[in-house]
This record gives C-alpha cells, sequence and structure tokens, in this order.
C-alpha cells in the first residue's frame, strides 16, 4: 500500500467541523491558490524548509549535501532548488535547526493509533478526526480509504476538508465513512478561478451537484479575499448556485482572508503572491452573510 505524504497531525482543532478534532495535514494539492495559507501542502514531494534567520551561515550543511546543492552567501546558507532533492541530509549538521523536512509517511497502524489518543476528546465534545491537506481526496486512495474506515469502525466522526478538484469517484470512494464534506467554494467565474487558484472549476462545481444527489452532508466553506470575491456580485452567484443545486448544504461559513501563512513562502523560497489581498472588514463580512442568509439556503457563519 502507498503511504501518502503528510506535514502536520493537528491536536484541540476547534475550526474543521463539530466537536474538539484532530486533523490531518496531508501534503500535494490539484490547486495552488495564490492565498493559500499552507503552501507547504501543494506539492506532492517531500520539501526543504529553511528558516533563514536561524542561519549562522557555518557552512555544515553543505559538507553534507550529496547533491552540492548548498553554498554560503552573505552569511547564509543558500540553497539551489534545482539541485536539492530533499534527502534530509544537511539537516543532522545544521547546530541552529535552520534546515527541516516537509513531509513524512506513517504507516497506517501507527496513525491511526496516533489519532485514538484523543479519542476521549471527541466523544465528550461531539468532535472527531478531520482529514485536510494540500487535497485529502488526491492521495494514496487504498490508504485514505482504509484509514477512514478503521476510524468509522471505532465510531469516531470522519470530516473531510476539500477543494472538490478530484475525479468524483474518489469522493464516492470515501462517502460511506464521511460524516461531513467541508468543501470549498471560491469563485464562480471559470476564467477567474482559474487565474487565481491554477485551474477552473467545471469540475468542483459538478462534484457538488453529485454529493448533493447521494446525500452528503455539506459545510460550505467559502474563503473571502479582499480585491478577489469580497463583492456582493461575487456571492450572489455563489449564493444562486447553492440554492439551485446544493440541496444537502447544513451550514456555510465565511472565512475572512489573513496572510498569516506568508511566511511559509520564503522558506520554500518562493513568492507569495497576495500582497494585493486584503481583509475584508467586519462590515464587509455582516454585509456577505446577511446577502447569502437571504437565500435561506442554510445558517451562515463567519469564520471557521
Amino acid at each position: 500500500m502507498r503511504l501518502p505524504l503528510i506535514t502536520n497531525i493537528q491536536k484541540y482543532s476547534i475550526h474543521d467541523g463539530r466537536g474538539i478534532r484532530t486533523t490531518v495535514f496531508f501534503k500535494g494539492c490539484p490547486l495552488a491558490c495564490r492565498w493559500c495559507h499552507n503552501p507547504e501542502t501543494q506539492s506532492f514531494e517531500k520539501e526543504l524548509l529553511f528558516y533563514k534567520e536561524r542561519c549562522v551561515g557555518c557552512g555544515l550543511c553543505g559538507k553534507e549535501c550529496r547533491n552540492y546543492a548548498i553554498e554560503v552567501k552573505d552569511g547564509k546558507a543558500v540553497t539551489q532548488r534545482e539541485r536539492c532533492s530533499a534527502c534530509g541530509d544537511c539537516m543532522d549538521s545544521c547546530i541552529r535547526n535552520a534546515r527541516q523536512l516537509c513531509g513524512r509517511t506513517y504507516p497506517l497502524s501507527e496513525l491511526g493509533e496516533e489519532l485514538l489518543k484523543d479519542r476521549a476528546f471527541y466523544e465528550t465534545s461531539g468532535g472527531g478526526v478531520t482529514l485536510s491537506g494540500g487535497e485529502p481526496l488526491a492521495q494514496a486512495p487504498d490508504y485514505v480509504e482504509a484509514l477512514m474506515r478503521t476510524l468509522a469502525r471505532r465510531g469516531i466522526s470522519v470530516n473531510v476538508d476539500t477543494c472538490g478538484a478530484v475525479p468524483f469517484e474518489a469522493m464516492e470512494r470515501m462517502l460511506p465513512y464521511t460524516d461531513t464534506f467541508l468543501y470549498d467554494l471560491k469563485i464562480m467565474n471559470e476564467k477567474k478561478h482559474k487565474e487565481y487558484t491554477g485551474r477552473e472549476n467545471r469540475q468542483i462545481l459538478k462534484n457538488l451537484q453529485q454529493l448533493s444527489r447521494k446525500g452528503a452532508r455539506t459545510w460550505i466553506r467559502i474563503p473571502v479575499i479582499g480585491g478577489v470575491n469580497d463583492q456582493a456580485s461575487e456571492m450572489e452567484e455563489i449564493a444562486g448556485f447553492l440554492k439551485e443545486n446544493a440541496v444537502q448544504v447544513e451550514q456555510i461559513n465565511l472565512i475572512p482572508y489573513h496572510n498569516t501563512g506568508s511566511g511559509k513562502y520564503l522558506q520554500l523560497d518562493r513568492k507569495y503572491e497576495g500582497e494585493a489581498f486584503t481583509v475584508p472588514s467586519k462590515g464587509r463580512m455582516l454585509d456577505l452573510q446577511q446577502l447569502i442568509q437571504q437565500r435561506n439556503i442554510a445558517p451562515v457563519f463567519i469564520g471557521g
């Protein structure tokens, strides 16, 4: 069974479904949203994270690099990413812990055991486990299904946080074990969606329609990005689509944009493309909430 890469197991999560949850972040996503606050989960491969502020420029990491990808410039160790194989050799010699690998595998039994440790919290709060990422439905399907089946058989609620940009067969396969799909909707205009996420949204919308026909419980999560989709016209389009198609929507969450993940791009030696985005004001968020509520689709909340 192929093992997917996992970047983080977040305990005591209260924003990924009902109750107290443990969220598993899988590495790899078919989208590349410009505002993504978890850019380390976009690639399906292991990656090196470099914390420049910790580096003292000793050069020991370069001596360990089998690919000769590291050299010291201006007092800092610089990695030529095209040569880096993310082998991790440089980490052991770094005296300041400035170099870390992002993405590791867990044998299925080990991950299941780790998630079961918090069972008491799930039971007392009505929580459970949420699979997130990245995109959990774009990973090793046999592994993900086996994990979900193990948890479901033990009476643990499993949510799937999805961008929807996967073949519907992947959703249908996990449907028997899924309590709630936390389904992202971002932009209705196909061209604009591709501009800001890297892919068209036709599959995303069709998958949501099919989930609804299957009777799946869904929470719609709309990231509200100032300067991108925070206009009333954008939200009216989304609300109109939901009213007509997503009859099983249980609630809608409007999630204000934040740039707290922008520093991660530096650690990956990538440019953050969200400098022009703004945080919607509280008044704007309330206006958008009211606009969608008027459609009588489902309760609308601000935040996760």
